[in-house]
């Protein structure tokens, strides 16, 4: 016998003057309209969240940041707090299932700066997780929700002058606490989780620049650059006139993408090189680009078509 069917539920008719509830966005909006609550009157009480070109530009560690929410697979730091009666709190890349927050059963507070659901804004996203996550219980585990206005700024939470300490990671062991008995989900989990991480190394010579190995036949150098765009490609286009933009043998300039208001420079690079064999080369190249920004000379007609080139190279992360 088939299953029996049972009409869907019909929303309680509201009285007449009866504000409408909040309910799901993916539930039925009790207005009786038939559509979904997000489609219908939840869209009059949605919030859109503006763009902010700099999300982390009131941070002294603002590149690292924006490395974290881009590109670094598997990383955590410690946050300090501007309340410090608030315990420890970390934060990392990624964490299970992409959820946002969870708070351990030693209340240590882990939020994560890359999630499947965002707004325009990352540092206010950030912002919110960590909110909920300090009042969180002990165990808990919290789901995406959507910053309301009430959000408080990420600087009113975290010291933004303070420097970050990055752990960069080849597993996601951190995700769960050591002193938990490993399930055999959890296992599985990680070893999936594992095998997709990118060996990434971090640059001791210049400003938040990292080694990526993307696969067995691509390696990259990603380098979040601190300077304003403009000026940053007059400056790279002088380089690459007089051919002096790669980081030296085995490596080619690949292009550059925008993130959080500053610029991620890509290099490919020899694939028999370890990251230590690129310091001296990126401390090299920094100094020739310090150069370039202190020449104040319009750019020639050969700069102008290097800048023109340059413009038109831009890559996306994937």
């Amino acid at each position: 016998m088939g299953r029996k069917q049972h009409p869907a539920a019909r929303p309680r008719q509201l009285a007449e003057g009866e504000a409408i509830p909040v309910v799901g966005g993916r539930e039925p909006c009790p207005c009786g309209s038939g559509r979904r609550y997000k489609a219908c009157h939840g869209r009059e009480q949605a919030e859109i969240v503006p763009l902010n070109p700099r999300p982390f530009a009131e941070f002294a560690a603002e590149l690292d940041l924006i490395a974290l929410h881009t590109f670094v697979p598997a990383a955590t730091t410690r946050l300090t707090l501007l309340d410090a009666s608030a315990g420890p709190a970390t934060l990392a890349t990624v964490l299970p299932l992409a959820v946002p927050a969870l708070r351990r059963a030693d209340g240590e507070v882990v939020v994560a700066a890359q999630t499947l659901n965002s707004s325009g804004d990352p540092a206010r996203d950030l912002a919110h997780a960590l909110e909920r996550a300090l009042a969180a219980a002990p165990g808990e585990t919290l789901d995406f929700e959507e910053a309301p206005p009430s959000t408080p700024p990420l600087a009113s939470l975290v010291d933004p002058k303070a420097a970050l300490e990055l752990d960069l990671r080849d597993t996601f062991d951190y995700w769960f606490d050591p002193s938990d008995t490993s399930t055999a989900d959890q296992a599985i989990s990680l070893e999936r989780a594992n095998a997709a991480i990118e060996p990434t190394v971090r640059l001791s010579s210049v400003e938040s620049a990292y080694w990526v190995r993307r696969s067995a036949d691509r390696c990259h150098l990603r380098w979040v650059m601190p300077q304003d765009e403009e000026p940053l490609l007059d400056a790279l286009a002088r380089l690459h006139a007089a051919d002096a933009l790669r980081l030296g043998e085995g490596s080619k300039y690949a292009g550059s993408l925008r993130a959080c208001g500053r610029l991620i420079v890509v290099w490919d690079l020899a694939l028999d090189k370890p990251a230590a064999d690129w310091e001296a080369p990126a401390a090299s190249l920094a100094e020739r680009l310090g150069n370039a920004f202190a020449t104040d000379a319009p750019l020639t007609s050969a700069e102008r078509r290097s800048r023109s080139g340059l413009t038109n190279r831009q890559l996306t992360l994937r």
